[in-house]
């Protein structure tokens, strides 16, 4: 019988972190004198009271390792659990929300998706922003760990590519998270001070500058202001640029930087494929604005360039409605929003390297057919790729569509028109963001949308998060066999 012990025991302490991290914007409300501090401290109390009082209870089931079965479910888990805890700010608080507002908000959060239901954003307390920013946060850096760690040992999606690279002296599963997690947080935090130092020097405010720190490294979206970085200035997005590149590549390529070698990070063809990527999509946008808009300025630079590398990177940003760009630059926008940044990032959707494999795939095919006589292995940076790599990127190419499809569908039958349920399904999947049309589009909310379809954007963010077959791997007869 599978012992849920060790996997209850994690998530309990997981689940008591939320509740204390949920001081930091109770103080901020304190220190703002609204009085709104208390909806925190009720939040903080309530979860780390049942977060302690799981793990108390599976405490004598832990052990050194976990079973494959264990490890899935700790993985769907921990993104199930912590969104429901996550919501209570929501749900006692300010902005009042129903339940199924309140977990979509926190999904939305601690996805990384940038998604949201709240307007009137300018006005909410500090605590409820600062909550916001807090939960992209950790989930950008949870989400970086569940990529290097987990991920690979499930072999999830052809992650397992990345088994052995940069940390292949590590032992059992949650050693090797524990020591990760120590490596990685330096430099996400330094990358975040950084951040935090850009903005102020472009003139946002300390809050706010820390907030969209938050939100632009962990590549999540979540703003102050209903009108997201269109209420700051033009140097504020160029340093808004910079950050989300930077979040979007591999992690681990860092800690091999602070280890005194940069070559690892310059050799990767992921990391090169990405920046030629962003710099063809922006150069393809913005000749199309030149020569359908006749625009052709620095500002008009500065928004393809902002927007692109914030939809590529699944950011979600917006500095303008590019919904007005016309039907080619709002179809490209889409697309690009399916590409995703680098395996090991805080950046989501497909990733780079899977289109990678994909065309290395694709070209030996080719070749063979061409040359029935001759030997073509697909490679990935000089090296030959497994049968067990290629199947499980072809079966996650596969399984995207077909979810992206059935989403859809399904918000289709709920009433929405066309290009709502379809951009909506994507930008739940891929975790972008804003959809397209004019209710989810860069200048609307999810809001107006019905209860079923929240609930199923929401299960479509936690799916896409977790790279889809690491939460379908759980609901097959086989796996509970096992």
């Amino acid at each position: 019988m599978l012992d849920m012990r060790p996997v209850g025991y994690v998530i309990g302490l997981m689940v008591m972190a939320l509740g204390l991290t949920m001081i930091l914007p109770m103080l901020t409300d304190f220190a703002e004198g609204r009085g709104h501090w208390t909806v925190f401290a009720q939040s903080s109390i309530l979860t780390v009271l049942i977060g302690g009082l799981v793990a108390l209870a599976c405490r004598n089931g832990v052990r050194e390792g976990l079973t494959i079965q264990q490890t899935f479910l700790l993985t769907t888990g921990v993104w199930m659990v912590l969104p429901i805890f996550g919501a209570l700010p929501f749900l006692f608080g300010e902005t009042d929300l129903r339940v199924v507002d309140a977990v979509f908000e926190a999904m939305s959060g601690l996805t990384t998706t940038g998604s949201t239901v709240l307007t009137g954003l300018d006005d909410l307390p500090k605590g409820i922003l600062l909550w916001r920013g807090l939960m992209q946060w950790l989930g950008g850096i949870g989400i970086i760990v569940v990529a290097m760690v987990f991920l690979p040992e499930l072999r999830v999606g052809g992650m397992q590519i990345f088994r052995n690279q940069g940390f292949d002296t590590f032992g059992k599963i949650l050693p090797r998270a524990t020591e990760i997690s120590a490596r990685i947080s330096g430099i996400y935090l330094s990358l975040t001070l950084a951040c935090v130092i850009g903005y102020m020097l472009t003139g946002m405010e300390t809050f706010d500058a820390t907030v969209h720190a938050m939100t632009t490294v962990a590549t999540g979206g979540f703003s102050n202001y209903d009108a997201s970085f269109a209420a700051f200035g033009s140097a504020t997005e160029y340093v808004a640029v910079a950050f989300m590149m930077l979040a979007a590549l591999p992690f681990v390529r860092f800690v091999q930087m602070t280890a005194g070698t940069a070559k690892p990070l310059l050799r990767d063809a992921q990391v090169r494929g990405f920046f030629l990527t962003a710099i063809v999509l922006v150069l393809l946008l913005t000749f199309w604005r030149f020569s359908e808009l006749g625009e052709m300025s620095e500002a008009g630079f500065r928004k393809v360039l902002f927007n692109t590398v914030s939809i590529l990177t699944g950011t979600g940003y917006a500095s303008a409605n590019y919904m007005l760009w016309g039907s080619f630059a709002v179809v490209m926008l889409f697309f690009i929003g399916l590409i995703g940044g680098c395996a090991g990032s805080t950046s989501c959707s497909i990733k780079i390297f899977r289109y990678q494999l994909l065309f290395s795939s694709v070209r030996a095919q080719l070749s063979r057919i061409h040359s029935p006589h001759g030997v073509f292995t697909p490679r990935y940076q000089g090296r030959a790729i497994s049968d067990d790599v290629l199947n499980s990127v072809m079966s996650f190419f596969v399984f995207f569509i077909v979810t992206l499809g059935v989403i859809a569908v399904i918000l289709g039958l709920t009433g929405l028109d066309f290009i709502t349920s379809v951009s909506g399904a994507a930008a739940s999947l891929a975790n972008i963001g804003p959809g397209l049309g004019e209710t989810i589009g860069p200048s609307g909310t999810f809001a107006g949308l019905n209860d079923t379809a929240k609930w199923v954007l929401s299960a479509g963010m936690l799916i896409g998060r977790l790279e889809l077959m690491a939460v379908y791997a759980i609901f097959t007869i086989s796996f509970w066999r096992a």
